[in-house]
C-alpha cells in the first residue's frame, strides 16, 4: 500500500463508521462486513472478495493506534482525500500550495515538487511526508513509501475453543465453529488432549496489501471419561483386584476403548498403585498406536463372613510379623 492509497482511500467509509469512532465500534464494524463479504460466504464472487480485501486494509489501519493517526494526520493534510496536483496557471490548493504554506508560505505558484528524488532516483512527496510521520522514505529503504507502514502485512492469529466428548477426541472428529462471524469446520485430529491447541493455518484474520492470513488457533477441551484418561497418545485407566489375586498373581481381563477386551497378568505380590502397561492397545495416530496404563487398586473388603475373617486370622497367625512401618519411622527421622 503507497503513500498516494493512504491518501485516497477513506478506511473510515469502508467501514461504515464515523472518524471519532472508538477501538469496539471500528472492530465491530469489520467483524459484520467480514462476515457478510467473506469469500468461504461469497464463493466465485469476485465483487465480494474485493470488497473483503478492501475492509481488511481498513482495518489494519485503524485498528492500530499509530497508523490510525498517521493516516488521520495524512487525510487532513491532504484536505480529505485529493490527489495532489498544481493548480490552473499555478493557483490551485495543490500539492505546491499545502507544502509551501507548510515551510513558510513562500513556495508559491513557481515551485514545482516533483515525484522524482535527487538524481532522478524515486521518491518524491510520499518520502517527505513519511519522514513527517516518522518513516523512512520508500527510495531510501529499497520499499513502496508508506508513511512507516510495511508494504504488506500478515493478518492476526484468532483464537476459538471447542469441547469434544472423550470418544470423539481419541478417534478425531470435526466441530463446527463461528469465528469473526464466519463458519467454519475444523478437523480435530485423533489423540487430542485437554487444553491442547490446534492450529488451522490461513484461518484467521485477513492480510494487508497481499499479505498472508492469519492463522485459526484451537484450544480444546475433553470432557472426563468414567473410566480412561488421556496421557498423550497413551490410555490410563485404574482396575481394582481382590487381595487375594494382588497376593497370590491371576490373569484379569480389563475392557479397552474400542469395545474389546484384553488378558493383562497380575504377578504375585502386586502392590496397589503398581502401574502394568499393554502395547499398543493406547490411541492410534499418525505416528503410531500408545499403550494401555493399568494401575492396579488393591480392593480391602468392609465386611467379611465369619469364615472369611477366620481364615484371614488364621493367615496373620501364619505371617512373618515383619514390621511393614519399620522403614517409616527411619525415613521420617531424616
Amino acid at each position: 500500500m503507497t503513500g498516494q492509497d493512504w491518501i485516497e482511500k477513506d478506511f473510515y467509509a469502508a467501514l461504515g463508521v464515523p472518524k471519532d469512532a472508538d477501538d469496539a465500534a471500528v472492530k465491530k464494524a469489520y467483524r459484520k462486513l467480514a462476515r457478510k463479504y467473506h469469500p468461504d460466504q461469497n464463493p466465485g464472487d469476485a465483487a465480494a472478495e474485493a470488497k473483503f480485501k478492501e475492509i481488511g486494509e481498513a482495518y489494519a489501519v485503524l485498528s492500530d493506534p499509530e497508523q490510525r493517526q498517521q493516516y488521520d494526520a495524512v487525510r487532513t493534510m491532504a484536505g480529505g482525500g485529493a490527489r495532489f496536483a498544481a493548480g490552473p496557471g499555478g493557483g490551485g490548493n495543490g500539492f505546491e500550495d499545502v507544502f509551501g504554506s507548510m515551510f513558510g508560505g513562500g513556495a508559491g505558484p513557481n515551485v514545482r515538487y516533483s515525484q522524482a528524488g535527487y538524481g532522478g532516483a524515486g521518491g518524491g512527496f510520499e518520502d517527505i511526508l513519511s519522514q513527517m510521520l516518522g518513516g523512512q522514505g520508500g527510495a531510501r529503504t529499497g520499499r513502496p513509501a508508506g508513511f512507516g507502514a510495511p508494504p504488506q502485512q500478515r493478518g492476526a492469529d484468532v483464537a476459538a475453543r471447542a469441547s469434544l466428548p472423550f470418544r470423539a477426541a481419541v478417534e478425531g472428529s470435526t466441530v463446527d465453529l463461528t469465528v469473526d462471524g464466519r463458519k467454519l469446520t475444523v478437523r480435530i485430529p485423533a489423540g487430542v488432549n485437554d487444553g491442547q491447541k490446534i492450529k488451522i493455518p490461513g484461518r484467521g484474520r485477513p492480510g494487508v496489501g497481499g499479505g498472508p492470513a492469519g492463522d485459526l488457533v484451537v484450544t480444546v477441551h475433553v470432557e472426563p471419561h468414567p473410566v480412561y484418561t488421556l496421557d498423550g497418545a497413551d490410555l490410563r485407566m485404574t482396575v481394582p483386584v481382590t487381595f487375594g489375586e494382588a497376593a497370590l498373581g491371576t490373569t484379569i481381563e480389563v475392557p479397552t476403548i474400542d469395545g474389546k477386551h484384553v488378558r493383562v497378568k497380575v504377578p504375585s505380590g502386586t502392590p496397589s498403585g503398581r502401574v502394568l502397561r499393554v502395547k499398543g492397545r493406547g490411541i492410534s495416530t499418525k505416528k503410531g498406536a500408545g499403550d494401555l496404563l493399568v494401575t492396579v487398586q488393591v480392593v480391602v473388603p468392609q465386611k467379611l463372613t465369619k469364615q472369611a475373617k477366620e481364615a484371614l486370622e488364621a493367615f496373620t497367625a501364619a505371617s512373618d510379623h515383619d514390621d511393614v512401618r519399620a522403614e517409616l519411622a527411619r525415613r521420617a527421622a531424616q
